[in-house]
């Protein structure tokens, strides 16, 4: 009965989304994704950008630079890739 309990709460995880920009195509399966958060300040309270690349798996290389997308977290795929593009934001 345990084995079933923690299979049913592995597959409840829900991963990771994040929204952001093509900034790169030119690799082979892979896009490199800009994505802009705001943090607060736990003392001041003021809220300022973080801005991170992702790199995403993209296995039919058809979102292209400007393309704003969502990203999933993965399993690692190479070293640097732990993200997928889930799908086109209009």
């Amino acid at each position: 009965m345990d084995k079933e309990n923690k299979q049913v709460k592995e597959k409840q995880k829900k991963s990771r989304l994040f929204k952001g920009v093509i900034t790169s195509d030119k690799m082979d399966k892979t896009v490199t994704v800009l994505v802009n958060r705001y943090k607060q300040h736990p003392k001041y309270k003021k809220r300022y950008k973080i801005s991170k690349k992702y790199k995403a798996h993209d296995e039919k290389n058809k979102f292209k630079t400007g393309d704003k997308v969502v990203i999933q977290e993965t399993r690692p795929i190479s070293k640097d890739k732990k993200w997928e593009v889930k799908d086109l934001i209009n």
